[in-house]
């Protein structure tokens, strides 16, 4: 076989068509989603449609978490939620040269691409180190690095795209898939063996505290004891329970309980305050905190946690409201919509 480069005389290169999708509703993701993958103009076409590409993540609210955090050269950071590493790419870069950030991230599936992703833009061990461990675990982390305390820390508690857009992960809505939802697929229960455990007073509750939801009480018993083993199952089990609702209103009723039960299988409410009263031990002097939230039970328990720092003296200085996307990010990436961010600072 030759090796020479090929002449431009043996005649134009054949065009090459485009891997084609059959039928209009496909049912693997793959095909379903053509953005999937490396596509790069299919992906500039949904950015470009103000949706987020499937298998990517958009990060929110940058300028305002920078403005929040105000990184500067040779300072420790630490994002809690690396996910796709979007707020930690541009913390990077402020924070060099010296700095150093260190990421935490329960999901094994994502996490190992994330770092790859930050390697590949030339952040090398000094610079950056992840950890695969929830926000819970930030002193942990901190004590291994041998630091009393980080100059920033930045917490976006929310779903990342990719876990949303990946069916196999069970948080969709709308695709079908395995009735799962943890962030960390090799600890603690799905929600499908959750069901069946819960008993219908206890869910009624986890429904009302974790997403207020108002038809708590008539959803549970219906749900609790239930063998559901798909998302789509358990979509169809609340639309039956619920015959009366306009389809609005049931879409609504349906990302309520899966914002719950999601809630109650990563137990992420202890884990959030775990990290609130670590929080202001962790910063250190003049240190930055910065946390992003995309439901009330989250920012009720920020708020709260940083007023009491102010009055107690932990904190010097807080958000005095909530800060929202703008409305130019909202309609560019409707994801960001319900993102609420509160900042502190440490004295």
């Amino acid at each position: 076989m030759s090796l020479e480069p090929i002449s431009r005389e043996a005649g134009p290169i054949p065009h090459k068509r485009r891997k084609r999708y059959s039928g209009k509703h496909p049912h693997r993701f793959e095909d379903k989603y053509k953005e999937h993958g490396k596509d790069a103009e299919t992906i500039q076409k949904v950015i470009a449609s103000g949706k987020t590409p499937a298998g990517t993540h958009r990060p929110i609210m940058v300028a305002e978490i920078l403005a929040a955090l105000a990184p500067q050269p040779g300072e420790i950071a630490v994002d809690c939620t690396l996910g796709y590493g979007g707020h930690a790419q541009e913390i990077l870069k402020l924070i060099q040269p010296g700095g150093k950030l260190l990421g935490l991230d329960q999901d094994p599936i994502e996490l190992p691409k994330t770092e790859l992703r930050l390697r590949e833009f030339g952040f090398d061990a000094d610079a950056f180190q992840v950890y695969r461990t929830n926000f819970a675990g930030l002193t942990q982390v901190l004590a291994k690095q041998q630091l009393s305390g980080a100059d920033l820390i930045l917490a976006d508690l929310g779903v990342s795209s990719m876990q949303i857009d990946d069916p196999s992960r069970g948080f969709s809505v709308k695709l079908d898939g395995p009735l799962d939802m943890r962030m960390n697929p090799q600890r603690g229960q799905p929600v499908s063996v959750f069901l069946q455990k819960a008993k219908p007073l206890e869910l009624a509750e986890i429904l009302r505290d974790y997403s207020d939801e108002p038809y708590a009480a008539t959803l549970a018993p219906l749900l609790a004891g239930k063998s559901l083993a798909t998302t789509q199952e358990l979509a169809n089990a609340i639309r039956l329970a619920l015959p009366r609702l306009s389809r609005d209103d049931i879409d609504q009723t349906i990302r309520r309980v899966f914002q719950a039960l999601r809630i109650a299988v990563n137990d992420e409410y202890s884990a959030l305050d775990t990290l609130l009263r670590q929080l202001p031990a962790c910063l250190n002097p003049n240190g930055r905190a910065a946390l992003l939230t995309f439901h009330s039970g989250e920012d009720r328990r920020v708020k709260k946690a940083f007023a009491s720092g102010l009055a107690t003296g932990s904190y010097t200085k807080i958000s005095e409201n909530v800060i929202r996307p703008t409305p130019q990010e909202m309609r560019s990436n409707p994801r960001s919509s319900p993102a609420k961010l509160r900042w502190a600072r440490r004295g």
